[in-house]
């Protein structure tokens, strides 16, 4: 499993684990999804000549899942609006604050995913590498909540496990915790260890 902050509820009743993940040019691996993640990577790897920056609202290239479940089934991501949270929607979450991680705000990256080809996939599947970076090259990957659910303003959670056919595609809206007093900078698609990562930089 990857290297995860955890944090749990005040009280019974809240939520009752919530899981993230953060990471500044640091590498793990997800033993479910038996693929590398990289929080960073070298702007000189992969090929000189691909694209890699893309505006907002454009498709990723097309990807190949690596999962068993779903093992060449092809899909794009298309990040389409970043927008950062405030305090008042972390302390209106119902997520308990992690001390060890000081003050966090929210992130929200609505994105649309697409199916291509190939086996039945799950959304999960499909926007496991998504990262926000922070204009301080912070990089944390999406909020998981283990039992019940955040509540963001105008953001639902993901249905991770919702089956998505090819041809189809489905809108999500992913939150991401960063530092309180940073900013989101990019969103990010990582690739693994050997191709540098998409971005979508996110416009002032």
């Amino acid at each position: 499993m990857r290297t995860w902050t955890r944090a749990v509820p005040a009280v019974a009743g809240a939520l009752v684990l919530t899981v993230a993940v953060t990471g500044c040019n640091s590498h793990s691996k997800s033993k479910k999804s038996e693929k590398s993640h990289a929080g960073s990577h070298s702007s000189d790897s992969g090929s000189s000549k691909e694209k890699t920056t893309f505006r907002l609202g454009q498709a990723s290239p097309v990807q190949k899942s690596d999962k068993s479940s779903s093992s060449g089934a092809t899909y794009t991501v298309t990040p389409t609006k970043v927008q950062t949270g405030t305090k008042a929607d972390m302390d209106n979450s119902g997520l308990k604050k992690d001390e060890d991680d000081g003050p966090q705000i929210p992130v929200y990256v609505w994105s649309t995913l697409e199916h291509k080809g190939g086996k039945t996939m799950e959304l999960g599947d499909m926007d496991d590498d998504l990262i926000v970076k922070t204009d301080k090259n912070k990089r944390t990957r999406a909020l998981i909540v283990i039992l019940g659910q955040a509540k963001w303003p105008n953001c639902p959670a993901v249905e991770s496990d919702k089956k998505v056919k090819a041809g189809e595609s489905e809108k999500i809206c992913s939150a991401f915790l960063i530092p309180e007093g940073q900013k989101a900078a990019a969103v990010e698609l990582s690739r693994g260890f050997s191709k540098a990562p998409l971005e979508w930089p996110v416009t002032k």
